[in-house]
């Protein structure tokens, strides 16, 4: 006999009850072991662990759920278990819904204390200084090539290199309607607006470019006036309330940005 709607609901309410009592065993032991490195003086996040947690999770799955699915639920996992043992903070080039914050998001998980700093600069100075654990910056773009702020940095700076990620890069044209009509400037990082030139050359050539700090920071001017518009990702759209006047508007659809985590030696596991 086939189960039904119910019956298969409540299979599921009684398996995501035992899940969330092994999650909460997993975060026990997590807590007893950042009493462990904190004794030993060890640093409480390694991506090197990390690494090896997610493989050999990864080498065990027998499906139906893809690997790249179970490395972002793990990846979440331990994350709020090492926010038990220790907050991550994290810097990055800010505000809220740029791009490195999702870079930060996608390689730490969800459970970090947020540094979003203004510049590439500070990111450099708050690692460097302790005020974050770890920072993460973009290091080159498929389209645009090095970020020779970012290598300029590393050059006189203690920072290590401890991880990176690669991240596809989509912008969107964001603003407070979800038309094209009347639009007078659109504001975004140089990057941004280099890697959207071919779109906005054909669609809006008339509209000042204007750079900003970082795209959401050219969304959040946006929301300011109805006649601007912002490039950013679809992070920034939730964190204004923007609509997409346009999706996907970079010049390369393979688009993608690489990001390094830098932290002091002090930081290395």
């Amino acid at each position: 006999m086939t189960a039904n709607l119910a019956d298969l609901r409540v299979q599921i309410d009684a398996l995501d009850s035992e899940l969330l009592a092994l999650l909460n065993r997993r975060a026990q032991v997590a807590e007893r072991v950042g009493k462990v490195k904190k004794l030993e003086g060890t640093p409480f996040f390694r991506p090197d662990r990390v690494a090896q947690v997610i493989e050999k999770i990864q080498s065990a799955n027998a499906g139906p759920l893809k690997n790249e699915h179970v490395e972002a639920i793990w990846r979440e996992i331990m994350s709020a278990c090492l926010a038990l043992e220790s907050p991550v903070r994290v810097a990055y080039l800010g505000p809220a819904g740029t791009f490195s914050e999702q870079a930060a998001l996608q390689f730490f998980g969800a459970s970090i204390e947020h540094v979003p700093c203004v510049s590439i600069d500070e990111v450099f100075r708050a690692t460097a200084a302790g005020s974050a654990s770890y920072g993460v910056v973009p290091v080159e773009n498929s389209t645009e090539g090095v970020v020779s702020r970012s290598l300029d940095l590393f050059l006189d700076s203690p920072l290590h290199v401890v991880g990176e990620l690669s991240l596809m890069v989509r912008h969107h044209l964001l603003r407070t309607s979800a038309s094209l009509d009347g639009i007078q400037a659109v504001y975004a990082h140089p990057q941004a607006l280099a890697q959207c030139q071919g779109w906005l050359n054909t669609h809006l050539p008339d509209a000042d470019r204007r750079a900003a700090s970082s795209n959401a920071e050219g969304a959040r001017l946006a929301t300011t006036n109805p006649v601007w518009a912002g490039i950013a990702s679809d992070r920034a759209a939730t964190q204004f309330g923007l609509h997409k006047a346009a999706h996907a508007i970079q010049d390369d659809a393979f688009n993608r940005t690489r990001f390094t985590v830098v932290c002091l030696p002090k930081t290395l596991p």
